[in-house]
């Protein structure tokens, strides 16, 4: 883990502006002579070089998946470009010894301490099998290339010829992550069966008759109105030929590919540690997606305490409707009672720009910096709810995606609770703020799960204070979230590490969550091909209140909340143990 900080109480409880990650003054005049100086200036001239390479190789370490846009030439896959990039983080780790640590402060040592973070957990995740899982029963590189084009910006001629280049450049790209998944059969690394029947229909999806119905072919749809006819019948037409002759192909190649080979050879084991090495994988993904080094049967125990506390809030909500059955009645009443569905997607739609309206209003009340950059609602049809920032440039909002396509997988109890988590002051809240920040740039796309997903989890429980979950069934769906996430610490390490089988698992969901049976057996094939990343949720969470109890216990009247709150989320991304020592400092400072 991440030693002490050492960041200067002083430093970090200058201001707000210190806080909110703009320059901050040198905690002791020798950092800025000699060797304090030359650390500093070597150290901002590596961030840049890295941040360079990592352009230039169009992979970003540790950023949240959802917001994948390509831009121009895609990222390379190759043994060959495994080795390169492997090779050069080994570089950057050696130069940062040279670099004296004790020299930096404020902002600069935050991101000393998190750059080499990174490159630690990148080097170790070389030495695991992560590339041959390019897809989950969730996504897949697939997916994300396909929604892209409906999280950018074309604005600009420039914007149009970077995608086209994307576009020309899929057919080398899905090939070579198509060799992966070769690799993946022939060693064994390949998805859990059941888990996977019916994935082909995400691919399928995309090899259509007309390159015009392609959702590739969108952006060529929707010009500038600066943009002269000629110049837009130019760019639809190179845009139509590319999606017919190389993207329709190349998900026609992925299709076959995937019906043929990958599935024939899935595998037969339920959890990650069926496969060579697999303890040690888990590990390594428990460490990677909680940030922290807990163990499997620590992780298992938390969650099953979590799920009897949780469960006797619900018990006392059920008791408070008065309704006169077991809590598998009520769970089912709440399934199939009218009252809790939206009548159309129209309908859900308002009632969820309605919610995020109303905590739009509340947010002065429990932050003192506000994320200028603003998001939409989007209704989608497939996959669940998910957020995707924006493009950091200004130039695009973030996007809050609800389905509207399956309006019984949204039930209304659920929406404040799912509202606050994806928009303010949750994901986007957090996610919009990094992007602004004064800080390096790696800083503002890195995305530690449970960091963003801890924050999401806050962010739900922080609606009471906000005056949300008045009615008791929106407040037993909070609760049914929550316990949602409890019940991910349980399933996820019993499948992986305990022994248990699917069944098992999709069981207890069941008996202690409001989700379908289609629903819990979605989720769990989640966790089956998404090891550990579903742990994140509830231990950021959990972590996040402890240090806002901490402060508020050692602070007493002078506990700022507002402050608190900016602290937390005022940085970027954190790994958790980074957070929890500014935190601590700004308690300190507080004094």
């Amino acid at each position: 883990m991440i030693k002490k900080l050492g960041l200067g109480v002083a430093v970090i409880a200058l201001s707000f502006r210190v806080l909110m990650g703009g320059a901050i003054a040198d905690d002791g005049a020798g950092n800025e002579a000699g060797n304090g100086a030359d650390g500093k200036a070597s150290f901002h001239a590596l961030l840049s070089e890295h941040w360079a390479r990592a352009n230039a190789e169009q992979i970003f370490f540790r950023t949240d998946p959802d917001a994948f846009r390509p831009n121009g030439k895609l990222p390379e896959f190759t043994r060959d470009a495994r080795a390169r990039r492997q090779a050069y983080n080994e570089d950057v780790l050696e130069r940062l010894k040279g670099i004296d640590e004790a020299a930096l402060s404020g902002q600069d040592r935050i991101s000393y301490k998190l750059f080499k973070y990174e490159r630690e957990t990148e080097a170790e995740s070389y030495r695991q099998p992560d590339h041959l899982f390019p897809i989950t029963k969730l996504f897949g590189y697939h997916t994300y290339f396909a929604n892209a084009p409906y999280n950018m910006s074309f604005s600009t001629q420039a914007d149009y010829d970077r995608y086209l280049v994307s576009l020309a450049d899929f057919a080398r790209y899905n090939r070579e992550n198509i060799d992966l998944l070769k690799e993946a059969t022939v060693r064994g690394f390949t998805h859990y069966c059941a888990s996977m029947r019916g994935y082909e229909a995400t691919i399928s999806m995309h090899v259509v008759d007309d390159a015009a119905e392609s959702n590739l072919y969108h952006p060529f749809t929707v010009f500038p109105a600066t943009f002269t006819d000629a110049e837009k019948a130019d760019l639809a037409a190179k845009g139509k030929a590319l999606v017919a002759d190389s993207i329709i192909p190349a998900y026609r190649e992925l299709y076959e590919f995937f019906t043929e080979e990958y599935m024939p050879t899935c595998r037969t084991g339920v959890g990650i540690t069926s496969v060579q090495g697999g303890d040690k994988y888990y590990q390594y993904l428990i460490n990677y997606f909680t940030t922290t080094d807990m163990s499997p049967r620590e992780i298992h125990e938390l969650g099953l305490a979590e799920a009897k506390r949780i469960r006797g809030e619900m018990e006392a909500i059920i008791r408070q409707v008065g309704f006169d059955g077991t809590f598998k009645e009520f769970l089912n009443f709440l399934r199939t009672d009218p009252r809790f569905f939206a009548k159309n997607g129209q309908e859900l739609l308002e009632k969820t720009a309605f919610i995020a309206k109303k905590m739009d209003g509340q947010m002065p009340r429990f932050f003192g910096r506000l994320a200028r950059n603003t998001y939409e609602i989007r209704g989608v049809t497939g996959r669940g709810a998910y957020y995707v920032s924006g493009s950091g440039d200004g130039r695009t909002p973030g996007t809050y995606f609800i389905s509207v396509g399956d309006l019984k997988s949204q039930p209304l109890y659920n929406l404040e609770a799912l509202s606050l988590h994806e928009g303010v002051p949750g994901h986007h809240h957090q996610t919009a703020i990094a992007l602004e920040l004064d800080v390096p740039e790696f800083r503002k796309t890195l995305y530690h799960s449970a960091f963003g997903e801890g924050w999401g989890l806050y962010s739900e429980a922080l609606g009471k204070e906000a005056g949300f979950y008045t009615d008791p069934y929106s407040d037993f769906g909070r609760l049914t979230y929550e316990m949602w996430r409890a019940n991910r610490l349980v399933v996820d390490t019993g499948m992986h590490a305990l022994g248990w089988s699917r069944e098992q698992a999709i069981a207890y969901m069941l008996e202690s969550s409001a989700l379908t049976e289609g629903e819990v057996t979605a989720e769990i094939d989640r966790y089956i091909t998404w090891p550990a990343q579903a742990l994140s949720y509830k231990i950021g969470e959990l972590r996040i209140k402890a240090m806002r109890a901490k402060a508020e216990k050692e602070l007493g009247a002078k506990f700022d909340l507002r402050a608190f709150h900016d602290t937390v989320v005022g940085n970027g991304s954190l790994a958790i143990a980074v957070l929890e020592e500014i935190v601590d400092e700004w308690i300190a400072g507080q004094k």
